[in-house]
This record gives structure tokens, sequence and C-alpha cells, in this order.
């Protein structure tokens, strides 16, 4: 470790690439040599990391020669085809995709919430889960703890960088338009974003779900290794940029109230308590946007189910979304 570790991020020229690049210089993680991996599209290009400029090399199979850590974020069929080939030549592979998610061979991970899963990854991957399970799960993590999870029913409110830099663009092309009383173009978000919301996820016809939601459903159950919660979830595009948002109802096997839960946020790991909605205190995006926290406001006693609360949560989804929780991740694993 004094020597530091070899650090390969693939997908290194994407959003949350980037990030993860910001987030190991910010933390100060003992990066020896970094090898920024992308598609031969992107090979060439060069990316800035502690003030010197690294070239992008293509992947291929000896780009993890010799590399301890393995941060991936470029899309699941290319996780697939090469997280395992990484993890063959001794990597540490972090996975942000969802293409192991589901496999009961690799640790599903939210450092603050079950840490000690890592341990047993038997095919050298650790999959970070959703980005909007992430922050929930914090945020769930002490009420579980104190009470244990019965139901818990979800909407969220999810930024549109979580579909990734083209979709940002597009959508600050409808902004500029909408602004401007010209046409909008709809086909690259699936409809109008701008002045709007959207739900326009890969949809479930078994269940009349999305994808998206539907992930939180398993991966919550994963994560706290009980089959039996329920998570009732939708998903819904808002027009923001940056940070997730979630209004969040709790029902637990003991009664919980939100005096006690406001308790157990204010000390719980991870997060950050903004919660004075008489001084018009309570968690926003524009806020949370570049910040590592989850934060959580509006606790309330849930006046439809005595005994349950709701909450308001939110997280920069391309940070603890997804970026800080990966090297968070190789943290517990790698630094001892």
């Amino acid at each position: 470790m004094s020597e530091g570790l070899k650090v390969a991020v693939v997908g290194a020229t994407g959003m949350v690439g980037a990030e993860m690049l910001r987030v190991l210089e910010q933390r100060a993680f003992p990066v020896r040599e970094l090898v920024p991996v992308a598609s031969a599209r992107s090979a060439g290009k060069t990316v800035r990391f502690k003030g010197a400029e690294h070239t992008v090399v293509e992947i291929a199979p000896e780009v993890f020669e010799g590399v301890d850590l393995a941060l991936f974020s470029a899309g699941g069929a290319t996780s697939r085809e090469w997280a395992p080939i990484a993890a063959s030549k001794g990597a540490l592979v972090v996975d942000n995709s969802s293409a192991f998610r589901a496999d009961p061979e690799v640790p599903l991970i939210v450092p603050e919430v079950n840490p000690e899963a890592a341990a047993d990854r038997p095919k050298g991957i650790i999959a970070n889960p959703n980005c909007s399970t992430i922050q929930m799960v914090v945020a769930l993590k002490p009420l579980h703890d104190e009470a244990r999870l019965k139901r818990v029913v979800v909407a969220t409110y999810q930024a549109i960088s979580g579909a990734g830099a083209q979709a940002v663009a597009a959508f600050e092309a409808q902004e500029v338009a909408t602004s401007r009383g010209d046409e909008v173009e709809k086909e690259k978000l699936s409809g109008q974003l701008s002045r709007n919301l959207l739900m326009h996820w890969k949809p479930d016809s078994d269940t009349g779900y999305q994808e998206e939601e539907l992930k939180m459903v398993s991966e919550t159950r994963k994560i706290f290794g009980d089959p039996s919660i329920g998570v009732s979830p939708t998903a819904v595009r808002v027009p923001v940029v940056t940070a997730h948002s979630e209004a969040v109802t709790v029902e637990t096997h003991a009664p919980l109230t939100a005096a006690r839960a406001r308790q157990l946020l204010e000390k719980a790991q991870g997060v950050v308590l903004v919660d004075d909605l008489s001084e018009g205190r309570y968690p926003q995006p524009i806020d949370a946007a570049g910040q590592d926290a989850v934060y959580v406001g509006r606790i309330r006693d849930d006046v439809g189910n005595p005994g349950g609360i709701q909450m308001w949560v939110v997280s920069d989804n391309l940070r603890k979304g997804a970026a800080l929780n990966a090297v968070q991740i190789a943290e517990k694993v790698l630094i001892k």
C-alpha cells in the first residue's frame, strides 16, 4: 500500500467515469498508476488526473495486467464481457452496471449498509447497486436496524444525468427550444422533459412496472438480506440535471415514530439531516449536487398508517449513486 495501487477505470470518458476520477483524486485514493480505458471510439483521448494528462487506451485483456482495482462504468454488455477477464488477472472489480447485481455469487454493496458482504466475492467482482437504491438504503439502514423494515413505498424524482451525457445534452437543447418557443426535439429522450415529467425506462410486460423500478425491489432485499421486505416503487424522470430525490414511506415490524427516526438518522453514517420545514429547510437537489452525503428531511409520522413514517431523501446520483459508492467499496476492501 505504501507504493499505491494500479487502477483501471473502464468508461473513463463517460459521466460516471469522469466522476470516478474526481472522487479518486478528492479522496486521495492511493493510485500508483492510472489506466483510463474506453471503447475504440474514445481511445487516444486524454483524461486529467492529479494534474497530469493520461491517454485513454482501448479495452483489451492486456490492459488489466497487474491491475489491482478495476472500476467499471461502461454499460452492462461491456461489464459482462470484460469484468470476468479483469478479475481473472487478479483485479478487484467494482462494477457500476446492472450486469451482476442479481448474481448470487456477486455481493451488492453499499458500504454504510452491508460492508461485511464484500468479503464473500467468489468471482472477484462486487456490484454497485442502482443509484436510486443506494441513497434509499443508506437512509433506511438505521430504521431497519431499529425496527426491521416491513414495507417501503417509494416514488423517485430522477435527474437526467442518470441517463448519461447525451441525455443531458438533449435535455439542455429542449430547455433552449422551450424558452424560445421553438419546436422541441423529443426522440432522444422519448418525449419532452423540459417543463414536464417522463416515465421512460424499459417496461416489464408481465408486471406493468419498469425495470428501473423492479431493480429497487430486488436490490433492497439483497442488500438487507431480507426477501420479505415489500418494496412498491414508482420511478419518474424530472427536469433536473443532477441529484435524485425520493419520497419514501416506511412501515416497520415494530412501531417507529418520526422523533425516534430523526434521532437515528441524525447519527447515521453517510446521512445529513436537513429537516426544518417551518424554516423552509429540507433536502433539495440543487444543494445535493456535487456533494457526497445522503440528505434526509420531511421526517414525519405517517397519518395514514400509525406507527410508520414518511421522509424525503436526496443525493447526487453521479457521486453517492455511482462513483463515490464504487470508490468507497474499494477503500473498504483494499485499504486496511
